[in-house]
């Protein structure tokens, strides 16, 4: 008589995996989290309300007018007429409420393999800044001042994937961020952030030679981190795949928007700062539990002058 052997199949002791038996799936209790990009587009709001004067829906920000240049001599037996000041020019920005939540039940918390309330929290915290990073980059990347990459191109529909960012195109920017008298986010320098798809074109382009690479800033190591990969034509550069892209170009072609700014392109007045947010358990029997964040704000382009949008295609969308 044959040997009959107990083994890991479904009619012996091993049974089904994932049924009846002692062979059974494991899994790990370790879970990662999706891969996530860091946000960094609130940053470039660095204009805020300095002495808000009451509560509000909309916070009006006003800024003087300059009086015109007065290049005629002066008279000597002549009184100068007086001039008025013109009246100042104001942006509004509207606060919103905005944020997110999820219900927990009890059981979840009960059943599961792995710990779920500090992953939940990740989650929602993470949420938080990624939300608020995108209503910002909406504002930001709607600029009125528009270079388009191209011979050819004269606006978005007109992109296609060989019109990719050139050198010329950012020295063009910044040409006329300085002609607008904008100043500098950094020294001199203005902030560029770009797509890594877009940064692979212009690198290319420029070779070694034209870019200051990140090992250069000696000890102010910390811009790496950031997300900064170098200076290049007057702007220094932060490479995110947070900066706008969608496809609206020719033939549904990728287009990237690469954004320059100066100080004061970006405004932001909160009412409520976002935050993380431990609803009550109010149900009969207190199974579900709510976490979520909750914020009110908004923003607004301050200076129209010291922002400048160029759109792009890739080579290697």
């Amino acid at each position: 008589m044959a040997n009959a052997y107990t083994t890991t199949g479904s009619s012996s002791l091993g049974g089904t995996a994932g049924g009846a038996g002692l062979v059974q799936k494991a899994y790990d209790r370790l879970l990662e989290f999706a891969l996530r990009s860091e946000p960094l587009i609130r940053s470039v709001a660095d204009k805020r309300p300095a002495r808000q004067a009451i509560p509000g829906s909309t916070v009006v920000l006003q800024r003087y007018v300059d009086l015109d240049a007065q290049t005629t001599a002066l008279t000597e037996d002549a009184d100068r007429d007086a001039v008025a000041l013109s009246t100042p020019t104001s942006v509004t920005i509207t606060l919103a409420e905005y944020g997110n939540s999820v219900l927990v039940t009890r059981a979840l918390e009960l059943f599961s393999l792995a710990d779920v309330d500090p992953a939940i929290a990740n989650i929602i915290a993470f949420n938080l800044a990624d939300s608020i990073d995108q209503v910002a980059m909406t504002t930001l990347r709607g600029g009125s001042n528009v270079i388009y990459s191209g011979s050819t191109a004269t606006s978005t529909a007109t992109i296609t994937a060989a019109a990719t960012l050139s050198s010329a195109n950012i020295r063009k920017a910044v040409a006329k961020l300085r002609a607008n008298k904008t100043t500098g986010r950094k020294g001199s320098l203005y902030w560029a952030g770009i797509h890594p798809e877009v940064s692979h074109d212009l690198r290319a382009e420029t070779g070694s030679a034209g870019w200051l690479l990140p090992n250069q800033y000696g000890s102010s190591q910390d811009r790496i981190w950031a997300g900064e990969i170098g200076t290049y034509e007057g702007a220094y550069f932060v490479e995110s795949p947070r900066l706008y892209n969608a496809t609206d170009g020719a033939s549904s072609a990728r287009v990237y928007r690469t954004i320059l700014a100066g100080q004061q392109a970006l405004a932001e007045a909160v009412a409520e700062e976002p935050h993380v947010v431990i609803g009550p358990v109010v149900d009969k029997l207190m199974r579900h539990r709510p976490m979520g964040w909750y914020g009110v704000l908004g923003f607004a382009r301050y200076r129209e002058e010291a922002l400048y949008r160029i759109e792009s295609g890739s080579s290697i969308a």
